[in-house]
């Protein structure tokens, strides 16, 4: 699992040394935890890689400055937990700005720790002592890529559905193109009504960094404008290998054309189904809709990836009214 290697911030904080394997994931492209590491140095801690392991020590660590290479989520997380218990004040410059980095500020934050800055480039945290010792109760944020795929799961069957519960200014880039595309989303404070009641207009995605378009749902959405009415150009600026499910949707009749970090993808009327194998999470859930559409019937393989980021979706695709059965093989 990837987010193995968030628990290295907090246990070196905490007890001021840890030791793991290199975190693993989905294959989508490099995933090197460099930043996580450099962070976790700058802050005083001694680390070492070797053999498949991570090791990381530090007596006590102590604030500083620290400018990431990139905005990556897991590394400001992880330099964030390690430096709610060092000494004197760490800012991490050039921070991602996800809503997930501001809710683990406000958790953080409810146990004691002090941290401001968070969904802004630059994040401070003054360190303390210790954090309490009290329980405290708190309630996590709806999974915005999670509700975002039952959002295209709507655009791309031309179906019609109603999200609880959610936040919607967290997926604007997402919805923002979809109304660009035809798709009719009224929104009532948590509530979202999705329609698609038509074939679809293509649009061209550019994934970037929150608040840009999510690259865990550039799968998804790839699927979607296999079925629009025109030619669609995605571009992938994160993940290198992401479009390895290309060829798992062609097989079902789309086409896609990948060059370098972009497809080019000229909708089809028709999909149908065929044997396919999620490479990974999202590319699963690609599939899925994928399968939703297409005519006939479509069995895929590999669904433990999709297990990873969706609890029990074939029971909530059904009670929307999907045919979709899980097979115990």
């Amino acid at each position: 699992m990837r987010a193995s290697g968030q628990v290295m911030g907090p246990l070196l904080t905490k007890i001021g040394r840890v030791k793991l394997y290199q975190p693993g994931g989905c294959v989508i492209g490099q995933r090197p935890i460099d930043l996580h590491l450099k962070g976790f140095q700058a802050l005083g801690a001694n680390v070492v890689e070797e053999h498949g392991y991570v090791y990381a020590e530090a007596r006590k660590l102590k604030g500083v400055d620290i400018h990431l290479d990139f905005p990556s989520v897991g590394a400001t997380e992880n330099i964030m937990a390690a430096a709610i218990l060092a000494d004197g004040t760490t800012v991490i410059k050039n921070a991602a700005k996800e809503p997930e980095i501001i809710e683990e500020q406000n958790f953080y934050n409810r146990l004691g720790a002090r941290i401001r800055g968070a969904g802004t480039d630059t994040i401070r945290i003054e360190g303390v002592s210790a954090l309490r010792s009290v329980p405290v109760d708190y309630t996590v944020i709806p999974d915005r890529i999670e509700a975002g795929t039952y959002i295209l799961a709507a655009a791309i069957t031309g179906g019609e559905i109603t999200l609880l519960d959610v936040i919607p200014e967290h997926f604007e880039a997402l919805t923002s193109k979809l109304k660009e595309s035809g798709v009719q989303i009224e929104i009532d404070g948590d509530t979202m009504k999705v329609r698609a009641d038509r074939r679809l207009n293509p649009v061209d995605i550019t994934v970037l960094p929150y608040p840009g378009f999510p690259t865990d749902l550039q799968p998804q959405i790839t699927a979607v404008m296999s079925l629009a009415d025109g030619t669609s150009l995605i571009t992938e600026n994160v993940f290198g290998a992401r479009f390895r499910y290309v060829d798992e949707i062609v097989r079902m009749g789309a086409n896609i054309r990948v060059e370098g970090r972009s497809a080019v993808v000229k909708g089809v009327k028709r999909l149908t189904g065929a044997g396919v194998i999620a490479p990974d999470l999202r590319a699963g859930a690609a599939l899925v809709l994928a399968g939703l559409a297409a005519e006939g019937k479509t069995v895929i393989e590999g669904v433990h990836y999709i297990d990873r980021g969706y609890e029990r979706i074939e029971e909530k695709l059904s009670a929307l009214g999907a045919e979709i059965t899980r097979m115990n093989l």
